[in-house]
């Protein structure tokens, strides 16, 4: 009866730990060439409020108790919703001037993950790879697959012209009109958004969601469906989102390699994504960033490229809108 008893107390103790661990959540909006003679003040309002409010959303689902997976999820899709964001509502026009989409999601307590690849019409592309990730056995799907999964399962379908803006009709023109400029990658063109949580249990969770590379042909694909390169989660480590040229995120891993030189190397989270974004990627040629957050409730951000639009609550509470390199962070 005492061993019970006393057994009792420890698991109530540790319970009591876990409900007294920080939350935190950090977002992002897409990296590259962001200055503030090229924002009006009309769009930077509108980005910093969305900015927020997804920031809000997720934090909100952290602080009521729920799962860093349904708190990702929150703030995702209020950004897939905004046409600010080159994801959802708003994403970047292929060569042909359709939206294609991708996303994907990963859980850091058992490393479960899921993810969509050249979606059409999904109002909510994380929804489509949370459900590929808990409903199905597999890790992607892709095209009309994907689509057909998401379609049985009862996600919203839009017409595609409620995802198309007239920005990205402009913008596809002006690429277009370049030839060269058309077959090159560019860090204007390209971008997504995604966000990592930390919950009140420990556990960690990372989504990331894109409309790709503006004027994209071939069925290309970047790094935000790909597990390890554009979003990893790892209860032991950390849990990362990434933004840039995707390429490059694809060649070094990048998600997952933050989350290796934590876990095997030792270093903290800002030294491991400073070093992979503002060292390994940037010496090979990438733009781009990442936000982090680990067990901890630490939070990195780092991007190597004029501007990145990011957001964080931390585990004190502090809410952080940024988009300038200029910006205070801490």
């Amino acid at each position: 009866m005492l061993r019970i008893t006393f057994l009792t107390a420890v698991l109530l103790a540790a319970s009591l730990a876990v409900a007294e661990s920080p939350v935190a959540i950090a977002i992002h909006g897409g990296a590259g060439t962001i200055l503030p003679e090229k924002m009006t003040a009309e769009r930077e309002q509108a980005i910093r409020a969305a900015l927020e409010e997804s920031a809000h959303a997720g934090h909100e689902v952290l602080e009521s108790g729920g799962p860093a997976l349904d708190a990702v999820v929150a703030a995702i899709r209020i950004l897939e919703d905004s046409p600010e964001f080159n994801a959802g509502r708003g994403a970047v026009l292929t060569n042909t001037g359709t939206v294609e989409m991708d996303a994907s999601i990963m859980n850091g307590a058992d490393l479960e993950a899921g993810a969509v690849a050249s979606v059409k019409r999904i109002r909510h592309p994380i929804d489509a790879a949370r459900l590929v990730m808990h409903d199905s056995p597999h890790v992607m799907l892709m095209g009309e697959g994907a689509m057909s999964f998401a379609e049985d399962h009862g996600l919203e379908f839009m017409d595609e012209d409620w995802f198309i803006t007239d920005f990205r009709r402009r913008q596809l023109e002006t690429i277009q009109a370049d030839e060269q400029a058309g077959m090159q990658l560019s860090e204007s063109w390209h971008s997504t958004v995604g966000a990592v949580a930390l919950d009140a249990h420990g556990n960690l969770a990372a989504a990331t969601s894109t409309g790709g590379m503006a004027n994209k042909r071939w069925g290309r694909v970047g790094d935000s469906p790909i597990i390890g390169a554009g979003t990893y989660a790892d209860n032991r480590a950390c849990a990362i989102s990434a933004t840039g040229h995707g390429e490059f995120f694809i060649r070094h891993v990048a998600a997952h390699s933050i989350c290796s030189l934590v876990r095997m190397a030792g270093m903290t989270l800002d030294e491991a994504a400073n070093q992979v974004i503002n060292e390994t990627l940037k010496e090979a040629g990438a733009d781009g960033g990442v936000i982090a957050v680990d067990p901890q409730g630490n939070v990195s951000m780092p991007f190597n490229t004029p501007g990145m639009y990011r957001a964080s609550v931390d585990g004190d509470g502090k809410l952080q809108v940024l988009i300038y390199r200029e910006d205070s962070e801490g």
